[in-house]
């Protein structure tokens, strides 16, 4: 008799024949997504030729010489007025910028928490009022309101100077309201400035001192909290850690003035390095960094039997990160003098702050001084010992906080209305007054649901800076404009603008989601 054959099973039949490659999903994928990018590149490689052929035939440079070259440019306000080319006064331009977003962002979400408090409110006068200031200021554009600032201090009286040689008169008044405390005039507003001072870079190492001694006290409360369930306010107990270690460091902050030499000997340590070391030290940095993040990509993405299954857009991920490694290689090798810029930029931070460190041992970690008013010609004009902020800065200031706090405050409200209502009769039912619920239940949870729409807000706060020029601020936008007006550079210029507020952008947007994250509820 004949052996009986054994059939193959479906399951057999169906591993042996083989997915052709045009319906295989994987291929598939992967071949589109590919020959996308490429005809992506390609078409931008084509435009950027033909736009470069065209200005060519034109004459019209596009480099970034005018950088290094000097301009005659004088600028109202900023770190340097007078700058000696075109990259300083672009820098001039950026910190002025930075300077009104990052302080319109403060004092956005402050003023749009009371908003919101305000407009859920049981008193009637408070709702009415937050309730006028947000459909008063959302409703009117921005570059209305930032002008109509503008006429308001312009329509002030003009700045006094007090001749103390002279007899008092009508002539010879005090600058108001608060003679040498506040001065308001159509000049802006000035007020007492406190500064860093000489011994503040000793202090700030005692500081961090205390900030890692307040960790381990925040650490041993909590500790302490888990294991006795009673209040340890580990918060407070840290805070108190770092306000001691502050007063402290008022006067013995001196004794650390040997960090001086410890910085000259790096900076002369970097002095020796060659342009070859850096490139190689960089270059084995980015590998190592990419390797550590698939390390742990893959890592993560384990089972807890040890099975390993990836996805294909886990491997584009973990492909782009080697990519990017190779281009920080190729990057760092064919332009040189990226590697000569960190060399010298590291030498002179090491050497400023050997300078920093190497100051009378009396030296006072901080000073203030109080507002004053100077005639050096024909016109009183504020001093440089106040806080000043001129014209152009407290209007575009008080534009772009004022309206951007009335869209924080209606976020914030709608935040703090989707939190349960039983979540705060709970805090009634514990004993907790109406700000202990507040500080405990409801605004953490509002935040929580708020954040990623205020972190929207921030980025079109920082944008909006860029109506500056309407009431002749030098932000970067207002100083780009004069640059290019005279070395006619608008497409460098413009590029310029595009990368700095980008990378503004990306810098909120990493914060933002950082914050995100740690606040996001974690899942069993």
């Amino acid at each position: 008799m004949t052996a009986p054959v054994e059939q193959p099973s479906s399951t057999n039949l169906a591993v042996a024949q083989r997915v052709p490659l045009w319906r295989d999903v994987v291929v598939v994928k992967w071949f589109t997504q590919v020959s996308l990018l490429a005809i992506v590149l390609a078409a931008l490689w084509l435009f950027v030729g033909q736009a470069g052929n065209n200005l060519r035939a034109k004459d019209i440079t596009i480099g970034f010489d005018f950088i290094d070259r000097p301009v005659d440019v004088q600028l109202s306000e900023g770190i340097d007025t007078l700058p000696y080319s075109g990259g300083r006064a672009l820098w001039v331009g950026m910190v002025n910028t930075l300077r009104v977003a990052a302080g319109g962002i403060v004092v956005a979400t402050i003023l749009g928490i009371f908003v919101a408090l305000s407009r859920l409110s049981n008193n009637w006068m408070l709702r009415k009022v937050g309730a006028m200031w947000v459909e008063g200021l959302r409703n009117v554009p921005l570059l209305v309101q930032i002008i109509f600032y503008s006429s308001i201090l312009a329509a002030l009286p003009r700045t006094t100077f007090l001749d103390p040689t002279a007899a008092a008169g009508p002539l010879n008044q005090n600058q108001g309201p608060i003679h040498n405390w506040l001065h308001i005039s159509n000049k802006g507003l000035s007020i007492p400035r406190v500064f860093i001072a000489d011994g503040f870079y000793q202090w700030a190492i005692v500081i961090l001192l205390g900030a890692i001694a307040a960790y381990f006290v925040r650490k041993k409360r909590l500790k302490l909290h888990d294991e006795t369930g009673r209040e340890t306010s580990p918060i407070l107990w840290a805070a108190g850690t770092l306000a001691i270690f502050g007063f402290v460091g008022l006067f013995i902050h001196p004794v650390f003035s040997f960090v001086g030499p410890i910085m000259g000997g790096i900076a002369s340590l970097i002095d020796s390095l060659t342009i070859p070391m850096i490139q190689a030290l960089i270059s084995v940095i980015a590998v190592l960094l990419a390797l550590r993040w698939i390390r742990k990509f893959r890592a993560d993405r384990r089972s807890g039997s040890g099975h390993l299954n990836l996805s294909d857009d886990d491997w584009f991920r973990m492909i782009f990160a080697g990519l990017a490694s190779v281009v920080v290689i190729v990057v760092i090798y064919k332009w040189t003098g990226l590697s000569s810029w960190l060399l010298n930029s590291g030498q002179d931070l090491f050497r400023l702050a050997e300078t920093k460190f190497n100051v009378d041992g009396a030296a006072r970690p901080f000073d203030a001084m109080r507002p004053d008013v100077l005639k050096p010609g024909k016109f009183a004009n504020y001093g440089l010992n106040g806080l000043t902020m001129t014209r152009g800065f407290a209007a575009l200031f008080f534009g772009v906080t004022f309206y951007h706090s009335a869209h924080v405050g209606e976020i914030l409200r709608g935040g703090i209305l989707s939190v349960p209502k039983g979540q705060i009769e709970a805090a009634s039912a514990i004993g907790l007054n109406r700000a202990q619920s507040l500080r405990r239940v409801i605004l953490p949870q509002a935040f929580r649901i708020s954040l990623p729409p205020l972190g929207n807000q921030y980025l079109s706060l920082t944008k909006n800076t860029s109506l500056a020029i309407a009431v002749g601020y030098s932000d970067i936008v207002q100083v780009g404009q004069t640059i290019y007006n005279q070395t006619g550079k608008a497409l460098p210029v413009m590029s310029v603008w595009m990368l700095f507020y980008l990378a503004c952008s990306l810098t909120i947007s990493v914060v933002v989601n950082f914050f995100n994250m740690r606040l996001e509820l974690v899942e069993r």
